[in-house]
């Protein structure tokens, strides 16, 4: 972890040292959900408190909310805000996975919605990401701005919780994709045509929030999973894309999600062996 002054002027080791000392205890979170409010089921996630964590980066951006799923001990918070405040290019990614982090958390589940870049990625499927190009412009994208760390994100998501959920999906005959190449946009607005002709090229779905949510959690080796739910085909098509096209449609896919959460999270296994939670060994210069 990074040993620099932050915008905060919280020393990072500080910060590191204050995470340390707090006792672990089996009844903190070890498994985050970050996405939208659709997400957030009553019947299956008993909340039990909410947390606002403020971290060197601010505060996330919303409370955490922790609660029983099924058995499990999940942590969740809403990638946008509760009102959907932050637009993707806004979102406090540091503030949250740092807050994650925090709380003890070892594995995220990130769920978002995407476009389609291929006949084959139909509106509906659910995308177990594999890769990813990023095509942002002026994130923050690391923890290390004052220190060498280089971090291998060569296969970016976890490797067991990518298998894991695929199995299950396949069991639930939910439409999945085993693999598929995320390219993330800065956004907020949606591609033009042209864009949308050459991204075709070398993605299989487009989207906004993946970076660096992905790129963060890996730095403080934290396992990430993106299950990603096409909502409409990119406009390589004739027809544009709309809002309201994309929010009908992952309303519709949302049940999908939930059944495939409520199946999966109560047999992820309390061990990691993946390679994630050593991201940070030789990662320095």
């Amino acid at each position: 972890m990074p040993k620099n002054y932050l915008k905060s002027e919280l020393p990072f080791k500080e910060a590191k040292e204050k995470m340390r000392t707090k006792s672990s205890s089996p009844s903190k979170p070890k498994i985050a959900i970050i996405g939208g409010s659709g997400v957030y089921d009553p019947k299956i996630f008993k909340k039990e408190r909410e947390i606002k964590i403020k971290t060197p980066f601010g505060f996330s951006s919303a409370p955490i909310e922790i609660g029983d799923f099924l058995g499990k001990k999940v942590a969740f918070l809403a990638r946008h805000g509760k009102k959907h405040e932050f637009p993707p290019h806004r979102v406090p990614q540091r503030a949250n996975i740092f807050a994650l982090k925090k709380l003890r958390v070892e594995r995220i589940i990130g769920i978002c919605a995407v476009g389609s870049l291929k006949k084959e990625f139909k509106p509906g499927d659910i995308v177990i990401c594999d890769q990813f190009i990023d095509f942002t412009k002026k994130r923050d994208y690391t923890f290390y701005d004052k220190e060498a760390v280089h971090v291998s994100l060569a296969d970016p998501f976890c490797s067991e919780l990518r298998d894991l959920f695929f199995k299950e999906a396949k069991k639930l005959k939910i439409p999945v994709h085993q693999t598929g190449n995320y390219i993330c946009i800065e956004g907020p607005r949606f591609s033009t045509r042209a864009e949308s002709r050459f991204f075709k090229n070398f993605a299989d779905i487009i989207g906004m929030t993946l970076i660096p949510e992905v790129i963060l959690a890996r730095e403080l080796e934290i396992c990430y999973l993106s299950l990603a739910m096409i909502t409409d085909y990119d406009v390589y098509q004739k027809r544009p894309v709309s809002a309201e096209e994309v929010i009908r449609t992952m309303k519709e896919n949302l049940e999908k999600i939930k059944k495939l959460l409520k199946v999966t999270i109560p047999k992820i296994k309390e061990k990691r062996t993946c390679l994630c939670k050593k991201a940070l060994k030789n990662a320095k210069i």
